[in-house]
């Protein structure tokens, strides 16, 4: 971030040629650690709220079993706390950006929760594991691959809304077909979008390296959780599309 705090992590990338300096290798690594501290939150909170039913009952209306007011507060809000994080970088300070995003991660959890009861434990932990596969391999290509993937960039941005503006339709159409075949779609740009992320970050790090005295230490901790945020995001998606296709229900 440049000193007048306007700095958008999404927007400065700036590439240099083969830089993997020790200040790079440092932020790369920040990024995945607290990618790792996300996962294992998320799934702990998941983990505790679908073996405690006295905690999921606030989530579930009684009466007609849905959500309840609480349940729809905790399925939306991980999408509101992005927002914030995204919009209020230069804002939030980095003791706070470190709090609103524990907090994502506790909430998407108990999102993730439902999951747990609905799917089976072999398909839930089958699905996983490939999509930790395939983040793995994407990451690899990403870091080491010297093609610019910049350029798919804004072709992926149109597939992610695509994806969302079908996934609303389908809420009213209610079509299992429509839907299986998002969740290949899905899994498809998701997959893509972790190379791509992977080799911003690693500019993002060789920007670093570069203009390090220009750059203060907080403001670059705060690239490296929103870092940690957008391949968070990745593997989510690339999992959860992956369980809608191949996940087993009990």
């Amino acid at each position: 971030m440049d000193n007048n705090n306007d700095y958008n992590w999404s927007q400065k990338s700036v590439f240099v040629e083969n830089q993997t300096g020790a200040v790079a290798k440092k932020f790369f690594a920040s990024v995945f650690l607290w990618m790792f501290v996300a996962l294992g939150i998320s799934t702990l909170s998941s983990l505790y709220m679908a073996n405690t039913p006295e905690m999921l009952q606030y989530l579930i209306n009684p009466e007609t079993r849905g959500l309840s007011i609480l349940g729809y507060i905790v399925m939306f809000a991980p999408l509101g706390l992005v927002l914030l994080m995204s919009a209020g970088l230069s804002k939030l300070s980095y003791g706070a950006l470190i709090g609103v995003f524990i907090l994502y991660s506790v909430l998407t959890g108990v999102s993730l929760s439902f999951i747990l009861l609905i799917y089976t434990s072999g398909s839930v932990i089958g699905c996983f594991a490939a999509a930790a596969g395939i983040f793995g391999l994407m990451a690899v290509l990403g870091y080491t691959t010297n093609t610019d993937l910049s350029k798919f960039g804004p072709i992926l941005m149109v597939g992610v809304i695509g994806l969302v503006i079908a996934s609303l339709i389908n809420m009213w159409l209610k079509s299992p077909g429509f839907d299986y075949v998002m969740s290949f779609v899905g899994v498809a740009i998701f997959t893509a979008l972790t190379a791509y992320d992977v080799q911003k970050l690693k500019r993002i790090g060789a920007g670093i390296e570069e203009n390090g005295d220009a750059i203060a230490a907080d403001d670059t901790k705060k690239l490296a959780i929103m870092g940690a945020l957008s391949l968070y995001l990745d593997f989510l998606n690339i999992f959860l599309f992956l369980l809608r296709i191949f996940g087993g229900r009990k």
